[in-house]
């Protein structure tokens, strides 16, 4: 059997790459500052490569998590993105492989970097975000089994991304890169929420013990409502260490606010996909409103 490339596509889950883009627009607008004049081909050419790494090891986790929960009967009763291995759209080995493959890009174009910036103990970094993503649900002890996913999710696609992008670019992380890892990571990690959230049903009665599972319905949709505030607040902290101009990166929160309230009023299952893509698109403009807003200001 050979899935067609409409199905592989799908299976990347194309609706979840705002949260890779994210953290490097936040990344760029953290190092402009210090660079301090106009960047050059060098600058612009390992912003390219950050990008690649980002959107390979996104497609990658994607792939990772699509096999690892195929193969352990989790996905079998799901709503959302449409799943590889659970559907019998694609063989596991081939989504396995596809994994490896968005792995192997993410970490040629990450060594590019390494080679470029000569920070050769990034190598451990990037190693370390390649085993992140496949033991989220592989192995035999999958964090994201154990309510961890968000933690995990905050750290690499927030903090992880966004300053490591800032220091490749300016070999610097000043304060106000790790204000914008913070707001990042935690849009990331409301992402993931919102996912669980959905999936809450399913996951209990399949025994995946995620962080929507052990806080519960109620608790859940609140501690989503915080994230969101860590975000914004870290938006307003950021501008106030850079310029008043990255408070243009507020108007993102302006898709969340119909979505949220849904989400408070008990939506569930498919009626939080909607709060799922808001959440996704509040991420992707921040990001880029951090960085719009340090180039005028």
């Amino acid at each position: 059997m050979t899935a067609s490339l409409s199905v592989w596509v799908a299976g990347a889950r194309p609706r979840t790459l705002p949260a890779a883009l994210a953290p490097i627009l936040a990344g760029i607008a953290s190092a402009l500052p210090v660079v301090g004049s106009v960047p050059g081909g060098r600058f612009w050419g390992i912003a390219l490569l950050c990008f690649v790494v980002a959107l390979a090891l996104q497609v990658g986790v994607n792939y990772a998590n699509d096999y690892s929960d195929g193969i352990r009967g989790t996905d079998d009763d799901r709503v959302g993105p449409t799943r590889l291995v659970a559907t019998g759209l694609a063989r596991p080995a081939a989504v396995r492989a596809a994994a490896f493959a968005s792995f192997g890009v993410a970490a040629v174009a990450g060594l590019i970097v390494v080679v470029i910036t000569g920070h050769w103990w990034l190598l451990l970094v990037g190693a370390a975000a390649i085993i992140a993503a496949w033991f989220y649900t592989g192995g035999s002890h999958p964090y994201g089994y154990l309510g961890l996913g968000e933690l995990f999710v905050f750290v690499f696609f927030g903090l992880v991304a966004t300053v490591g992008t800032a220091f490749v670019l300016s070999d610097a992380a000043p304060g106000w890169s790790w204000v914008a890892a913070i707001s990042i990571g935690a849009l990331a990690s409301a992402l993931l929420v919102v996912n669980n959230l959905r999936d809450v049903e399913t996951d209990t009665a399949s025994g995946k013990r995620t962080l929507a599972t052990k806080l519960g319905n109620g608790a859940t949709r609140w501690f989503y409502v915080a994230l969101v505030a860590v975000a914004v607040g870290g938006v307003m902290v950021f501008a106030t260490l850079t310029t008043w101009w990255a408070l243009l990166a507020l108007l993102a929160f302006a898709v969340l606010i119909l979505p949220v309230k849904d989400l408070l009023m008990g939506a569930r299952g498919r009626d939080l996909i909607a709060t799922l893509q808001a959440t996704g698109m509040a991420e992707l403009g921040v990001g880029a409103g951090l960085l719009v807003g340090i180039v005028i200001g």
